[in-house]
């Protein structure tokens, strides 16, 4: 099992939206337009346990935000999920077999839901259960279509993920990668990396310009 409180604990501290001004405004117009045509912007990181998604997105969501971006994320793990112990007011009504558990507090809300033998629910499925951002950026899921940064360290002796993915639209390595066809990024240069995913959907949001 793994509490996810530490995980979800580093992830929400990393702040909330700030309010854009400036070249923020430009931006965030340009998103949008891509938002409304093709629905949330969505950016997958992947990549093989122990390379890093989660301290690079860790990183990235201020580095986003700092520059104007709403940004929200899903992470999804092959591990049992608890976010509460035994003898909390949570637990004690999941126990009791409640469908949901939905817990309300001064400064945030969560929705606990047992899938009690459910498939479990595709990518697609959470993000329309996501409030609209500028930018989703979806941990793990390393399977599905949505396009993705590969997280790539060389010492971990895994294979890479892009050759069988065209979905991978760049990597992000702390070592060179020879012959590699795409954009390869400084995994330690969270302002590298987020130049890259601006000017991308930048770019997409604006196909002409």
């Amino acid at each position: 099992m793994i509490r996810a409180k530490g995980v979800y604990k580093k992830i929400r501290a990393v702040g909330t939206p700030l309010r854009p001004s400036g070249a923020g405004d430009s931006l965030r117009a340009s998103m949008a337009r891509r938002r409304e045509a093709s629905g949330m912007n969505q950016l997958g990181i992947a990549g093989y346990s122990g390379s890093g998604k989660t301290t690079l997105v860790v990183r990235l969501i201020p580095e986003l935000i700092s520059r104007g971006l709403s940004v929200s994320t899903i992470k999804h793990t092959h591990h049992k999920v608890a976010i509460d112990r035994r003898g909390d007011l949570s637990r004690r009504l999941r126990d009791a077999a409640a469908h949901e558990v939905l817990l309300l507090g001064g400064s945030r809300w969560t929705l606990l839901r047992e899938l009690r033998g459910e498939n479990e629910p595709s990518v697609a499925d959470f993000a329309r259960q996501v409030a609209p951002v500028d930018l989703l950026i979806v941990e793990g899921f390393k399977r599905h279509g949505h396009e993705k940064l590969e997280v790539h360290r060389p010492a971990l002796g895994k294979p890479m993920l892009w050759p069988d993915d065209p979905k991978v639209v760049a990597v992000a390595s702390d070592a060179p990668l020879e012959g590699l066809p795409l954009p390869r990024l400084d995994l330690n240069d969270v302002s590298e990396i987020a130049d890259f995913v601006i000017g991308r959907y930048r770019s997409k949001a604006n196909p002409e310009g």
